[in-house]
């Protein structure tokens, strides 16, 4: 009987064998995937911006280190003439962004300047009163800290053009929604705080760290929180979900230079396919993409393991997993072990360890217009391409 290697016998095995590697593009039929049924995620992308109810699309499946489907469908923007869209063209990941924030935060910890069992007060002595004392660095990244998705104040605050340390200094006194660790609840303010540690410990902008520590090592070319000395009009542009206000959507909405610069590390950064997939490769490589050393094979374990056990909310360190998540846009085909994330601006990027398949579809459709539905469709087809 042949025996099963470990999960982390398969991350260190995979750790050697990407050590030189990086994506490139093959045939399907070489890494044992089915051409005509990736046609067919192409042709679900293709039909939903031909009906005119997605304006841009973009696509990237990618096994075994190799590219087997890159395309992008649509146009930058819904304006007259709006150039066609690129298969590199950049857009506004939205929550995608919070595991990259995350990425950040676990650099420091590989270089000792943060233990995830601290209390979050040991970096930001602002943050105590109540049960503050209790909300562990860890919990910031698996969604169990009790902070709010969204402060109360979130409104009046983008309304204002308030900046993020605005946004920080009502975090650190807005009222916990449970006991830290004892519950989960998907929240965007505990992700702000793992900002503010890296931050504050490394003395630099998220931005400009991220740049240095992550996009430039790994030849993320076009990967920037905010907009990186870009113009608006040269990325895809987000399309408006139903309602609102438009005097609130012209001032703090997805498209406005406020929003797009703010650099807010739970949906602010920009990318493309490719970018995302390098780093997903990363991931599976157990750390290293094209001979460069990212993070540790130990790091990656604990970032797409379960940290939430007993809570029912399976979540890595910023990570989400595999089926268990009711808003995924992960499908229904893949392996548990999946990680991913979506994003509001109607984005998912996901990565099976089992199958070594991964997936990138960025749209400009918000994701509440569907419930994520149409990234769901996606990804099941682009899974049920595999076949050996």
């Amino acid at each position: 009987m042949l025996l099963q290697p470990s999960a982390s016998v398969m991350i260190l095995l995979l750790a050697a064998a990407g050590a030189s590697a990086q994506l490139r593009p093959a045939e399907p039929e070489l890494v044992g995937m089915s051409r005509e049924r990736l046609a067919r995620a192409g042709a679900l992308l293709e039909g939903e911006v031909r009906s005119g109810r997605v304006g841009a699309a973009s696509i990237l499946v990618a096994r075994r280190e190799r590219i087997v489907l890159q395309k992008a469908f649509g146009r930058l923007s819904s304006s007259p003439g709006a150039p066609p869209l690129e298969p590199d063209s950049v857009f506004l990941l939205a929550s995608i962004t919070k595991p990259v924030t995350a990425c950040a935060l676990m650099l420091l910890v590989e270089h000792g300047q943060v233990v995830l069992n601290d209390p979050v007060s040991r970096y930001l002595p602002e943050f105590t009163g109540g049960e503050r004392g209790h909300v562990l660095v860890r919990y910031l990244l698996s969604h169990t800290s009790g902070l709010p998705d969204m402060l109360p104040e979130n409104t009046e605050l983008r309304r204002a053009h308030a900046p993020l340390s605005e946004f920080v200094k009502h975090t650190f006194h807005t009222p916990l929604l449970y006991p830290p660790g004892k519950g989960f609840r998907y929240q965007s303010m505990g992700i702000l705080l793992a900002a503010e540690i890296v931050e504050r410990l490394s003395g630099m902008r998220l931005r400009d760290f991220e740049a240095k520590e992550i996009f430039e090592p790994m030849g993320m070319k076009d990967s920037s929180l905010g907009l990186g000395g870009r113009r608006i009009a040269d990325l895809v542009e987000c399309q408006e979900g139903p309602g609102g206000n438009r005097a609130d959507i012209q001032s703090f909405g997805a498209n406005s230079p406020y929003w797009r610069d703010m650099g807010h590390p739970w949906g602010g950064m920009h990318s493309n396919t490719r970018d995302l997939a390098i780093l997903l490769q990363t991931f599976l490589n157990g750390g290293s993409y094209a001979g460069r050393r990212l993070f540790s094979p130990n790091t990656v374990r604990e970032m797409i393991t379960d940290q939430n056990a007993g809570l029912q909310a399976p979540w890595g360190l910023g990570w989400a997993l595999g089926r268990s998540i009711a808003w995924n846009g992960f499908g229904d085909l893949i392996s548990a072990r999946t990680f991913g994330h979506v994003g509001a601006t109607g984005t998912a990027a996901w990565a099976d360890p089992e199958s070594q398949l991964l997936c990138v579809i960025l749209t400009n459709r918000p994701y509440s217009i569907d419930d994520g539905r149409l990234l769901r469709q996606v990804s099941n087809v682009v899974a049920a391409s595999v076949e050996k």
